[in-house]
């Protein structure tokens, strides 16, 4: 009768969890996915603290609230462009949690549970840990506490490969340890090689990889909170453990799906032409040319926000292109005002976003519906490149890599075969851009030499608000 309800619940948790994940699917119902996720995922506080063993809730409540309230004040302060390194620290907080409780329940246990949950416990640790360490780091690159650009050690592949086999002798050397003593030694070597891996994994990624890197931490802190449930047998952690590995694993493969690569070559840091022989270094040498201003490449005395207004003022259709430079400038509610008041004009207005656009999966997505802009406006770059040829005009704010001709034209660069929004395509390009600075890949963008392309440099915001003044101002 009780094992009946116990099972009722628990299917009841996991119908609500995965009914939240479907309401992710849009911007509009995603709000509610929250809520309902975070009425589900504390039902499931609930019901475990009432099964546990620990000391009733005289004991779990005022640690649930302490980290309640930590996550309150994190959230609260937390601003867009933070986002992407507050989710990889929650990555890193999940896979912590599945770390800490295997290697607890191994040190317990000492050999004597069943098999499955001993290898279950010794992957949860492995893999727990190296996925904290490895978005703590990626957290850091994020945050630009730590270098941005990937680092690559001599045989790095070798060392990579080199832990993990260490990871696995120790873990098989473990299962065989009596004492307890020489088991906790064990563990803790394992422990060691595990957070190694996740510094190997992480370092090595950077650039345009990044969101690719951080829907993978995602999917492995699931998988370890899914063998986590397997050691303390708990139906509702091995569910939802296994439903954020899986959305975790489909998100990962979009992504390399839209950079056109595999996850090993992202992971490993294969490019897909450096097999051609062509060192990327060779192809990175145009970043020494300069670029040329508006005025200069219209052959026109006009300045670049004059050349800008009336770009849009005889633009019949327009396409909007959002990169993490706009999150940087906190320009987003100013892109969206811009596109209102063109539309206001009768004009065809419409948003691209790539899907690597950002720090993290979604990042644009994010805050363009923070800003209130309609779903159906928002396209991704195979909508919206054959589109672009009849475009009167591209408008890129904050964008580089993403608009970038390079992918498509020259061999050897860390963008090199991904798709990207094809703006050179349109009859004319704005870029709204701080500086002429290659993007996060550090690849020079060959729009900024391309005639004809109008250069507004400066900080977003402020340029933006300038075109918009201007565009609000009567015709004299």
């Amino acid at each position: 009768m009780y094992a009946s309800i116990d099972l009722l619940v628990d299917f009841s948790v996991i119908a609500l969890f995965l009914l939240a994940v479907r309401q992710f699917r849009t911007p509009e119902a995603a709000v509610r996915g929250n809520l309902t996720a975070a009425a589900a995922l504390g039902l499931a506080v609930l019901v475990t603290v009432a099964r546990s063993r620990i000391g009733g809730l005289q004991l779990v409540l005022p640690v649930v609230l302490a980290g309640s309230a930590l996550g309150w004040v994190a959230a609260v302060r937390v601003n867009m462009v933070q986002i992407p390194a507050m989710v990889a620290v929650q990555n890193g907080a999940g896979g912590l949690a599945a770390f800490l409780i295997s290697l607890i329940e191994l040190l317990q246990r000492s050999g004597e549970g069943p098999a499955i949950q001993e290898i279950s416990g010794l992957i949860g640790l492995t893999l727990g840990g190296a996925t904290f360490v490895a978005s703590m780091v990626a957290a850091g690159k994020l945050a630009d506490v730590l270098k941005q650009a990937p680092t690559v050690l001599a045989g790095h592949l070798w060392w990579v490969g080199s832990t993990i086999v260490a990871a696995c002798v120790l873990s098989a050397i473990s299962v065989a340890e009596t004492d307890r003593i020489g088991l906790f030694t064990v563990l803790g070597l394992l422990a060691l090689a595990s957070g190694i891996l996740g510094v190997l994994v992480s370092i090595r990624t950077g650039g345009a990889d990044m969101p690719v890197l951080i829907s993978f931490l995602n999917a492995a802190s699931g998988l370890a909170a899914a063998f986590c449930g397997v050691v303390v047998a708990n139906r509702l952690l091995v569910a939802c453990g296994a439903t954020v590995a899986a959305s975790g694993t489909v998100l990962t493969l979009a992504m390399c799906q839209a950079m056109n690569r595999s996850l090993w070559a992202v992971l490993a840091g294969f490019r897909p032409d450096t097999a051609a022989g062509r060192p990327q270094k060779d192809a990175a040498g145009f970043a020494e040319t300069s670029p040329r201003s508006g005025t200069e490449q219209g052959g026109d005395t006009a300045t670049p926000l004059e050349q800008a207004v009336e770009a849009c003022r005889q633009a019949r259709s327009i396409v909007i292109v959002p990169g993490y430079g706009m999150a940087m400038a906190g320009a987003q509610f100013e892109v969206v005002r811009l596109g209102r008041i063109l539309s206001s004009q009768g004009k065809q207005v419409s948003y691209a976003v790539h899907p690597v656009a950002g720090r993290m999966p979604g990042h644009m997505y994010v805050l363009l519906a923070e800003a209130e802009v309609p779903y159906e406006l928002l396209h991704e770059p195979s909508e919206i490149n054959p589109l672009l040829p009849d475009t009167d005009l591209a408008v890129v704010v904050g964008a580089s890599d993403v608009v970038n001709p390079a992918a498509t034209q020259l061999p050897g660069t860390p963008i090199s075969g991904m798709p990207i929004v094809n703006v050179a395509a349109a009859r004319r390009i704005l870029i709204i851009n701080l500086n002429d600075a290659p993007g996060y890949s550090g690849v020079r963008n060959l729009l900024y030499d391309q005639p004809g392309v109008i250069l507004l440099w400066g900080d977003a915001k402020e340029s933006l608000q300038k075109l918009i003044d201007a565009l609000e101002r009567p015709r004299t």
